[in-house]
């Protein structure tokens, strides 16, 4: 009863993913059809984000489809097994990608990754859109005229981490409940929801930066909605960092249990914003006006950027120590 109701599990799984992943997986196809056929993809033929989309959903499949064999080699270690086979499978097709894909623009072609960097700084729709019958041009001030010239490969820092981050956490819950439906150990239970709806919430945002770049218009002053946006993405990456981590430590003391998780996502939100100042150039964007937003002098951070850096670790650690909590009381 408990391997077929496994089986049903991981057949469910491989399904779910895979038709999660149709448009990613369909980019791909896109991409490589047109290197075939042309030698290039041109702009108004490039599929948004295939890179890191792409080859994050074919790691996560990898990693869903050796779940059982996994378990039976490595037994408690699976998740180990899985994860480090996915993140391998990950940094080889990103590195295809980036190296081999070119794109072809009306002014120039470049290489996949000097492209996704240009994106992340202005919306993925290009340098214009037109609104009512009227152009509007998009600019880059100086400090983040970044697509030539001031090409920075470690730029990609932040899209390794959101890709490692999603590819982990993502796993975790697929192994978590598979390792629990096969022990019937409900232990982990509650931070494997918790996961579960941390990472989806965030992979949502992710999409939603995907097609929108949150908005931002190339310049370092954002928008009310941008600031939100980028606000909430940048506490999330951390608190869902620290619950993947947290979800191994319950039943610890509460040094390890709560404080630790704590630690990495604030540890992980202060790496994406130094993913953020590599891709700007030594700036961050501008959250606001005022002495809230302004940097402070000799750092490149301002009051807000350290408050959310805080306030994710807070939050990590809020989190556990209520499922510490819950975890006394039964």
């Amino acid at each position: 009863m408990k391997n077929n109701l496994f089986s049903k599990y991981y057949l469910f799984s491989c399904i779910g993913v895979l038709l999660a992943s149709y448009y990613p997986l369909s980019m791909g196809v896109s991409v490589i059809t047109d290197m075939l056929a042309n030698g290039t993809v041109f702009k108004e033929n490039y599929p948004k984000y295939i890179i890191p989309y792409t080859p994050i959903c074919l790691a996560i499949f990898v990693g869903v489809l050796i779940m059982p064999l996994c378990i039976k080699l490595f037994k408690q270690f699976a998740l180990i097994g899985g994860s480090v086979l996915s993140t391998g499978t990950f940094l080889t097709l990103e590195i295809l990608f980036e190296k081999k894909v070119v794109v072809t623009t009306d002014e120039v072609v470049i290489k996949l990754e000097d492209w996704q960097m240009f994106m992340c700084a202005v919306p993925p729709e290009g340098w214009s859109e037109t609104v009512n019958n009227a152009v509007t041009t998009y600019r880059t001030e100086t400090p983040i005229d970044i697509l030539m010239g001031n090409y920075n490969p470690a730029f990609k820092l932040h899209f390794y981490i959101i890709s490692v981050v999603l590819i982990l956490t993502i796993l975790n819950c697929l192994y978590g409940f598979g390792q629990m439906i096969k022990s019937r150990d409900k232990k982990r239970l509650k931070s494997l929801i918790l996961q579960s709806v941390c990472s989806l919430v965030f992979l949502g945002l992710c999409i939603l930066a995907c097609f929108t770049a949150f908005w931002r218009d190339g310049s370092i002053q954002v928008s009310p909605l941008s600031a939100t946006l980028m606000t909430l993405f940048f506490i999330l990456l951390g608190v869902t960092a620290g619950v993947y981590v947290g979800s191994f430590l319950l039943g610890k003391r509460k040094l390890v249990s709560i404080w630790i998780p704590s630690l990495v996502a604030s540890v992980m939100t202060f790496l994406m914003y130094v993913g953020e100042i590599i891709l700007l150039n030594g700036h961050l964007y501008r959250l606001g006006i005022g002495f809230l937003f302004d940097s402070i002098p000799g750092i490149v951070f301002a009051p807000v950027d350290l408050l959310i850096i805080v306030l994710s670790g807070c939050l990590t650690a809020l989190i556990f120590s209520l499922l510490k909590l819950e975890e006394q009381d039964s």
